[in-house]
């Protein structure tokens, strides 16, 4: 409640500073000479004429095929009866309309709505809507027999916000709004999900310095792909500077007091106690991350270029966060590129603390790391090592992409069968391919495929039996296959 009224009063002050700005610029004014009349002859009715369309709509299909286990137990604790029997193959077909318009500024104000509707036609599938928590998600209680799709039924307000730009080289955005930063590694809508995540508050984007990008925001709610809004509020700070047009070092600093992000226990394991006394799956998941980021493409002629990217993040305990909350971040490769042809090689770490707690990205698109099958959109405690080969080659109006994917950890981690010794070090390995056709500047088809397989046998805690409860959290063998088709206006 408190967190509610202090974002409220925040919000009246920062319209009430617009106002005041505003005014004052139009009292200081220069008279505007008489060839200029043109531009007093510009309304409010014409900014909303030329204003930018935000609709889109976007029809996919997707199917999962998982090994494993149904999950054990409903939402309220009741036994599943189907329990020892395989999950379904999901298929899920949905249609994900956005409908939006952002006007032009006037005033040195803008406005903008976006509404968002997610239709399921085809509802075979779990879509992720409850507190069941496999492999770091939950599952619904209805269709829990389905792998999981995280593409629930929804209909709300995508966007909302109004920009500001009364001071030269800088847009003041209060409101609900998309963000997406650098590779979205930290920060991202996760659009490639029907539901995208947004935020609720205010940020601030200055380009006055030559070539840099300064972002700063504080937002006090946060919609997640799930549907869930979270509470609390979430900091940003993130500088960039153009080396070139193709090349930047970027600095940042991310600042986390949403104390439940939904993911339960699966960042600090099951079955024991954090240091106040507390179970797991209420630890304080208030934390904080510094970075510094080079990324690049560097071109030699015409038809040659370099690829390369150098990264680090160190993530910490913030406010009244766990102290296990203590890990690093890496992200280290290049490649070349020859006229349509790319190919790159990279490897990225996020660290684990002595198999307490590792890295965690939980406002990022996740989706995009690790593989496209979504094997770890929560880290697991023994950390990640991903060492991966990239290529991608465009033909006409086709893109093509392929990936190989070595998923390792960074602590040896438990294995089903173990005992009390942690022998494995292996999560699997993962492929993906697809082919993007784009149509026309408005239309767009896409076909991918991702392959996840699994390796050692991992289990979250020591000495798991080889049975049928012991083997139900092993991250299993899984194929995803999707076919879009969008239309953008």
């Amino acid at each position: 409640m408190k967190s509610s009224l202090t974002f409220k009063h925040n919000l009246i002050m920062a319209y009430t500073a617009l106002a005041f700005a505003n005014i004052a610029q139009m009292a200081f004014a220069e008279e505007v000479p008489a060839n200029d009349a043109a531009e007093d002859e510009y309304t409010f009715m014409d900014s909303v004429k030329t204003g930018k369309n935000l609709t889109s709509f976007r029809l996919r299909y997707e199917n999962v095929s998982q090994d494993g286990l149904q999950p054990g137990t409903f939402a309220n604790g009741s036994a599943n009866p189907t329990a020892t029997k395989e999950l379904e193959d999901a298929n899920a077909l949905t249609l994900r309309s956005l409908i939006g318009w952002q006007t032009a500024p006037y005033q040195n104000f803008s406005f903008a709505g976006q509404i968002i509707n997610v239709t399921k036609f085809v509802d075979d599938f779990n879509d992720s809507t409850n507190n069941i928590l496999v492999n770091g998600a939950s599952n619904q209680s209805r269709n829990i027999e389905y792998a999981k799709v995280i593409d629930p039924s929804y209909t709300g307000i995508n966007q909302l916000y109004i920009d500001w730009t009364g001071i030269k080289n800088t847009r003041l955005r209060l409101g609900r709004q998309q963000v997406n930063l650098d590779n979205v590694r930290f920060v991202g809508d996760i659009g490639f999900r029907q539901v995208m995540q947004v935020f609720d508050g205010v940020s601030v984007l200055n380009k006055s310095l030559p070539d840099t990008e300064i972002f700063a925001a504080h937002f006090e709610k946060i919609t997640q792909i799930t549907t869930e809004q979270r509470d609390g509020y979430f900091d940003i700070a993130n500088i960039k500077y153009r080396i070139s047009p193709t090349e930047s070092l970027v600095g940042y600093g991310y600042f986390s007091n949403v104390n439940d992000l939904g993911f339960g226990n699966a960042w600090f394991g099951a079955g024991t106690l954090n240091n106040a006394g507390k179970a797991n799956s209420s630890a304080d998941q208030s934390n904080k991350t510094f970075g510094l980021r080079l990324d690049g493409t560097h071109p030699f002629n015409p038809n040659f270029r370099a690829h390369y990217t150098a990264e680090y993040a160190k993530q910490t305990d913030y406010a009244d966060g766990d102290d296990r909350i203590d890990a690093h971040y890496y992200k280290v490769g290049g490649g070349l590129g020859f006229d349509d042809l790319n190919f790159r090689i990279d490897q990225e770490l996020l660290s684990s603390n002595n198999n307490q707690y590792a890295f965690q990205t939980p406002y990022g698109t996740n989706h995009l790391f690790q593989g496209w099958v979504d094997k770890f959109l929560a880290t697991p405690r023994s950390g990640i090592k991903d060492t991966f080969v990239t290529a991608t080659y465009k033909y006409s109006d086709f893109l093509f992409f392929v990936d190989y994917h070595f998923i390792n950890a960074d602590d040896d981690f438990n294995t089903v069968g173990g005992g009390t010794r942690t022998n494995g070090t292996r999560y699997g390995k993962e492929w993906n391919v697809a082919a993007t056709y784009n149509y026309s500047k408005n239309v767009m088809a896409k076909l991918e495929y991702g392959k996840f397989t699994e390796d050692d046998h991992y289990a979250p805690t020591a000495n798991v039996a080889n049975n049928i409860a012991g083997n139900r959290n092993r991250i299993r063998d899984t194929e995803k296959l999707w076919l879009t088709a969008m239309y953008t206006f």
